[in-house]
């Protein structure tokens, strides 16, 4: 027994060119997300790059201002200034192995140099008749408190024994540099002093009076330090 089935022409071919839902959406998808990554690769669709990044949230206090200083000084110069610190502390009875630290650690910071004016007094400043000729005594150029550049300071390396390394897991502060940065500090300070730096100060100083009252129309302008 033969059974016949009738097909509508052309029913065949269509139902093999008909795509199933479920691929549809899986086709979709898949398209969805090479334009996400081509945008985000080629930065053509703006703020994708942020869109799984992170949100930084500043919840700091309001400033409050302490205090406010007139300030009656001229900085004249600033030196920058960088020193290899190597700290080392021992126990006297115990191997550094147990107990003792070695801090190699690189500290640059500047140095202000300035010329104190607020000081000036009636017979500091003397004028001649005509007003061609002016004449300024001045205190000599003053090193300001060295300043540490955190940004470029950094540890080199940093030994500790096994005491000390017990010590820092139950301490506030188990990385402090305090005790190397406080002797950079120091150093660059020294270093400042034995530097050129009050001297290029007081260069600076003189050439900006110079200038200023060569431009109000003296003819000469005579700076002497030490007042």
């Amino acid at each position: 027994m033969t059974t016949s089935i009738k097909q509508t022409p052309g029913s065949t071919s269509s139902e093999r060119k008909r795509m199933p839902g479920w691929l549809k959406a899986v086709t979709a998808l898949v398209l969805v997300l090479v334009v996400l990554f081509a945008g985000l690769r080629l930065s053509v669709l703006p703020g994708l790059r942020d869109l799984f990044g992170e949100d930084t949230h500043d919840r700091s206090g309001p400033i409050l201002l302490k205090s406010i200083q007139d300030m009656s000084r001229y900085d004249a110069a600033s030196g920058n200034f960088q020193v290899v610190v190597d700290l080392e502390k021992d126990a006297k009875l115990l191997p550094d192995a147990i107990r003792g630290t070695r801090t190699l650690y690189v500290g640059a910071g500047t140095v202000d140099a300035y010329v104190n004016l607020g000081g000036l007094g009636k017979n500091d400043v003397t004028v001649n008749g005509d007003r061609t000729s002016a004449t300024i005594k001045l205190p000599h150029a003053v090193l300001g408190k060295p300043t540490l550049d955190a940004d470029r300071s950094y540890a080199v390396s940093k030994q500790r024994g096994l005491l000390d390394r017990l010590g820092d897991l139950f301490s506030d502060n188990p990385n402090s540099e305090r005790a190397v940065q406080k002797l950079a500090v120091k150093h660059i300070g020294e270093a400042a002093k034995d530097s050129e730096l009050a001297t290029r100060a007081e260069e600076n100083t003189t050439s900006m009076l110079d200038g200023l009252l060569r431009s109000l129309g003296f003819k000469e302008v005579h700076v002497a330090y030490g007042a």
